[in-house]
């Protein structure tokens, strides 16, 4: 049964400091990472944005560092999308996300490439990661020639959906020319097997510590998995049982901070795809409005959102030298203090300043 109600803006204070976002953090890069298992990776750069708004004394070449001695890594994981995550949490989230990125492969690829065409093209896929690092375009290429037969697009990305890889240095690290992404096979990048028997209890409490209170269908929206519900109704007698106000059932470790509504929050900047925005199925607790993060394409640290008393309410980009907000609609007595925020932001991008710009 559930037990006291949570509000929306109760929801979002916890969110937030879990996340780091309404006080920065103490934590190394790589153990900030860990807490929040992963950080998205779609756009390299954007970890960058991140941790500057989570830790109090962030330098970019500590995660480089972290990044290029293999420490951290770029791989295909949650929502079969790219996360940047340590290398023991890579090992551990792949076998557990498989299910979720082959499901997604295949709702996009299976009437281009059947199950034994798959088989043949990631055994080949296989011993050409082991050679070397390649791209999609070169796989695309190699494949083209081998099978004419088969869609080029959809052995590729079966290799990157497939396969457990990694997208290797130099990109992801900062102030390199970043160009096409790179994939090697997971195992051999780390140096050590995937693990055998991984445990979707952990993850689950994981997520729950630095996303809760959820719901079953929040962790299943974060992780992209199905079948959650059984894994909760075992942890549930070491949880604490919540309601949201429109009667959902949430889940939450008993010690964790879920600090007043109303405390106050500084404005934070975030970069592309930011997980504190994706991570819930009911996003509620941080976006209040009609407004939907944009997705841009590109490397990271160029543009993002941005979060005023704890919600997103806008977006921010680098146009020439200067940080440009771009608000969704009045910001009042907030405006001021989202500046001065913006222009710590610039500094550490190394433009001149911040304005506010209308939106659109």
């Amino acid at each position: 049964m559930a037990g006291p109600v949570l509000g929306a803006r109760a929801l979002n204070r916890a969110l937030l400091a879990r996340q780091l976002l309404l006080e920065r953090g103490t934590l190394s890069p790589v153990d900030t990472v860990r807490h929040l298992v992963g950080m998205q990776g779609q756009a390299p750069l954007a970890p960058y944005v991140g941790l500057w708004s989570r830790l109090g004394d962030f330098a970019p070449g500590d995660l480089s560092t972290a990044i290029e001695d293999r420490t951290l890594v770029r791989a295909t994981l949650m929502r079969g999308t790219v996360h940047l995550v340590t290398a023991e949490d890579a090992l551990q989230l792949r076998p557990l996300t498989e299910p979720a990125i082959v499901r997604g492969f295949r709702g996009g690829f299976h009437s281009l490439i059947t199950a034994q065409e798959e088989a043949e093209v990631t055994a080949w896929g296989r011993e050409l990661l082991a050679e070397q690092p390649r791209t999609r375009v070169e796989l695309r290429g190699l494949f083209r020639e081998r099978w004419p037969e088969i869609d080029a697009d959809a052995m590729a990305y079966a290799v990157s959906y497939l396969l457990p890889t990694v997208q290797p240095t130099p990109r992801g690290l900062w102030g390199m020319p970043q160009g096409q992404a790179q994939l090697a096979l997971l195992d051999s990048w780390v140096g050590r097997p995937l693990d055998a028997a991984p445990s979707i209890d952990d993850v689950v409490l994981r997520y729950l510590a630095a996303f809760g209170p959820a719901t079953v269908n929040d962790a299943q929206a974060w992780s992209g998995l199905t079948g959650l519900r059984e894994v909760f109704d075992r942890l549930a007698p070491q949880l604490m049982i919540f309601a949201s106000e429109k009667g959902q059932v949430l889940y939450d470790l008993p010690e964790a901070p879920r600090p007043d509504a109303e405390h106050p929050v500084p404005p934070r900047f975030l970069p592309e795809y930011d997980n504190v925005l994706f991570s819930h199925r009911d996003r509620d607790r941080v976006i209040d409005s009609a407004h939907r993060p944009p997705l841009p394409p590109g490397v990271g640290a160029r543009s993002g959102t941005f979060l005023s008393d704890g919600y997103f309410r806008g977006t921010w980009s680098l146009d020439g030298e200067r940080l440009r907000i771009r608000p969704h609609g009045e910001l009042g007595d907030a405006a001021s203090a989202l500046v001065e925020e913006g222009e710590r932001l610039a500094a550490f991008l190394g433009t001149s300043g911040a304005e506010i710009v209308p939106a659109g």
